[in-house]
């Protein structure tokens, strides 16, 4: 049997050839998750023996990990927005990167409006969960085309007992029929089919159509541009999430599309992506 700190350094050797990885984090982070505590015990008690089950156990998380399959989706959560969501193979894993789109678009709702919103596209909740929380007199409608996403999302709502959400499953705006919004939010498909990125790292584990739209990645871009601009109240808004390196041309759709005071924005590494515009 070993203790703490020899299977965390164990784990770490085993993790070092990983692409994309903390080693010593991602092992930490897995055996947190085996014992059901948090790191503070992890340093507090390096000394404590791993039972023999627990090790089984541990190096069959590990194995995962080894293989390259995200750790959100092994431990079963990711936290966004301060929001410990639950995460499944179903839904994209929340990214700090989308956390600049959420900041973006809680800089435009009043506090105390009662404004009708979409988070179109929304996998875990993460988005419109965030916003309905910071928001709570807003009503916010989270649609995804996939019904297992959104049954996670619907989950990680009851679990916060975030209330002002309705989960609606379908194809961007159709479900909402002709719902009027005074914002929509959307971090949709925007890498190109066929990109190398598709098969590196976390993305080869998570679902193509939430990451994978047409041959420049702008297919979804363009529909949900075109199709917020009939929905959109008169001033209402679009936050848009892109590629880093797409910032240019969803910004001139947006303009073409007839939107105003079209902004982009960079995220918390420097890089573009988000599209803002008012109809």
């Amino acid at each position: 049997m070993c203790t703490i700190q020899q299977t965390l350094q164990q784990a770490t050797k085993q993790l070092t050839a990983l692409v994309d990885a903390d080693p010593r984090l991602d092992a930490e982070v897995l055996l947190c998750h085996l014992l059901k505590k948090n790191r503070s015990h992890l340093i507090a008690w390096p000394e404590k023996i791993v039972t023999e089950a627990q090790q089984q156990a541990f190096n069959t998380l590990l194995t995962r990990r080894v293989n390259g399959e995200p750790i959100a989706y092994i431990v079963g959560h990711r936290e966004f927005w301060s929001l410990d969501l639950q995460v499944t193979p179903a839904t994209l894993i929340p990214r700090p990167d989308t956390e600049r789109l959420v900041e973006l678009a809680l800089a435009r709702i009043p506090n105390h409006v009662a404004w009708h919103i979409a988070d179109l596209g929304t996998g875990s909740g993460a988005i419109a969960l965030a916003i309905a929380s910071e928001r709570p007199h807003c009503q916010l409608y989270a649609v995804d085309i996939s019904a297992d996403a959104l049954a996670i999302a619907e989950q990680n709502a009851q679990h916060f007992s975030i209330q002002n959400v309705t989960f609606l499953q379908g194809s961007w705006l159709t479900p909402l029929g002709k719902q009027r919004l005074d914002m929509v939010v959307s971090n949709p498909p925007y890498i190109k089919e066929g990109d190398s990125h598709l098969k590196r790292g976390d993305l080869r584990f998570e679902p193509v159509s939430a990451l994978s739209s047409g041959p420049d990645g702008l297919d979804d871009i363009r529909i949900l541009i075109d199709s917020s601009r009939q929905q959109l109240q008169a001033n209402g808004w679009l936050l848009i999430e892109h590629g880093y390196h797409q910032s240019a041309e969803v910004l001139e759709i947006m303009r073409q599309q007839g939107y105003r005071g079209v902004e982009g924005f960079v995220d918390y590494s420097g890089n573009d992506r988000v599209a803002c515009g008012q109809v």
